[in-house]
């Protein structure tokens, strides 16, 4: 005697009840890649080798490594599916660069030591939460 009506009512409380029991990483997850959806851009996770891309998310890392000899910084942006490298060759610092902060990123994806990268991409800094802005 389990019709649809019922099941409606157990699946918002199962909903409710799974969102008040996740740890916050799994919730700052859910809200990343909702605001990549929105944003109209793809779910790292789901782009292969050398596709041009439009990805959003927000940096955990942020490091300066040479590469070949060459400055180069590298960010690691997280959407909520999976992480990528972005890196800007030549580059040491760039205004607004920093962990915590989002970017929506567009390029050509490759692969680089088992890792997917997006190398000198074309970026926007995207606003930080409310009340965190120290700029």
């Amino acid at each position: 005697m389990s019709g649809n009506s019922s099941d409606q009512p157990q699946g918002r409380l199962r909903r409710m009840f799974s969102r008040l029991t996740a740890s916050q990483e799994e919730l700052q997850a859910e809200e990343l890649r909702q605001d990549a959806a929105e944003a109209g851009c793809q779910p790292i996770a789901a782009v292969g080798d050398r596709e041009l891309v439009t990805v959003s998310g927000t940096l955990r890392t942020v490091t300066l490594r040479p590469r070949a000899g060459v400055p180069a910084l590298e960010a690691e942006l997280f959407d909520g599916t999976e992480a990528l490298d972005v890196v800007w060759l030549g580059r040491r610092s760039i205004a607004g660069i920093e962990p915590g902060r989002r970017l929506t990123a567009s390029g050509r994806i490759s692969s680089a030591r088992g890792r997917r990268v997006l190398f000198n991409p074309r970026y926007e800094l995207r606003p930080v939460g409310q009340g965190s802005d120290n700029q």
